[in-house]
């Protein structure tokens, strides 16, 4: 393991301003091969700029421009819609915007149990909901050919 003791305040320098200049860990490491001699493996290198207090900086990318969300818009209406493709460890899933304007994501998993992830935590749709929804999706399911 290596130590920052090995090092002077030179090195150490060298290696804060190669992080302060936006060097990331893989760069550090070459660097440190290259011009001190010190081969380093990656924790290695992780573990030095911990112990040096050095805080690497962090470019943040732009996101790629994600589709605009709209509100639920209370209808009275109840919707369930289908994946084209199933989310990991489902056999169908889809979307749901109950009656009153809340939304969620469903499924039904390989034992065909079914589950529902509400957008907002807690949430528990009306009993009438429930008993549409469930119609809904049936017809949804038999219209698919599942």
């Amino acid at each position: 393991m290596f130590s920052p003791k090995q090092l002077s305040g030179e090195q150490i320098t060298a290696i804060q301003s190669w992080a302060a200049g936006g060097a990331q860990l893989p760069d550090i490491q070459l660097r440190m091969k290259e011009e001190f001699g010190f081969s380093l493996t990656y924790m290695d290198t992780r573990f030095l700029v911990l112990d040096l207090g050095i805080e690497m900086i962090v470019e943040k990318m732009e996101e790629p421009a994600a589709e605009i969300k709209q509100a639920p818009i209370s209808t009275g209406a109840l919707s369930v819609t289908m994946d084209a493709i199933a989310v990991p460890g489902a056999i169908v899933s889809g979307k749901v915007v109950f009656s009153d304007g809340e939304a969620g994501i469903w499924m039904l998993d390989q034992t065909g149990r079914p589950a529902l992830d509400p957008d907002t935590p807690g949430y528990a749709p009306s009993r009438e909901d429930v008993m549409e929804f469930q119609k809904q999706l049936r017809a949804l399911i038999e219209s698919s050919g599942l």
